[in-house]
């Protein structure tokens, strides 16, 4: 069939095949959205044709070949929106909140309850050494000049105090 005119010609072409190509069109895409919308897209196409200068001849594979042109320009859209767009996932992540639970925060409090009570037993040098080390970052050698002790003397502080706290800690779990 050699079609001259496309406005009634092609329509009644494109109603019949409705089916075929919505199932063709979902098979393209993998995905049942977009194949409506090249539905949509193709009837506005064939409904928007003028009179073709060169006579279709086979109005079923032309309908066909517009639809699958629509289709593939819609899944590059997509693939294009896609690589602009964040997920819901990345947006949940990003604005996850990183605030302990109430649970987390009695747990931190007790263990640091704990570890006070634990360097209230240590003899005054032996916490102050774990302390500067600890919590302010000194040396080794900057501890031993401010209590007046040798490099070797702090070590041994450290590892009586470390020692202590983690005894403490078994004790009481």
């Amino acid at each position: 069939m050699i079609l001259t005119r496309t406005d009634n010609e092609l329509m009644s072409v494109y109603l019949r095949q409705w089916h075929f190509l919505l199932a063709a069109l979902k098979r393209r895409t993998g995905s049942s959205e977009l194949a409506e919308d090249a539905l949509q897209e193709t009837w506005l196409r064939i409904a928007g044709m003028q009179k073709p200068e060169v006579p279709i001849r086979d109005g079923n594979a032309f309908v066909l070949r517009i639809a699958a042109n629509i289709a593939t320009d819609l899944i590059r859209k997509e693939g294009r929106h896609a690589a602009h767009c964040i997920s819901d996932d990345e947006i949940l992540r990003s604005i996850a909140d990183t605030y302990p639970s109430a649970e987390a925060i009695v747990v931190d409090r007790d263990q640091l309850r704990q570890l006070a009570l634990a360097l209230a037993e240590l003899p005054p040098k032996p916490r102050t050494a774990l302390l500067l080390n600890r919590c302010d970052g000194r040396t080794h050698a900057q501890i031993a000049r401010k209590l007046g002790v040798s490099e070797s003397r702090v070590a041994q502080y450290l590892v009586q105090a470390v020692r202590h706290c983690r005894d403490h800690f078994r004790r009481i779990a």
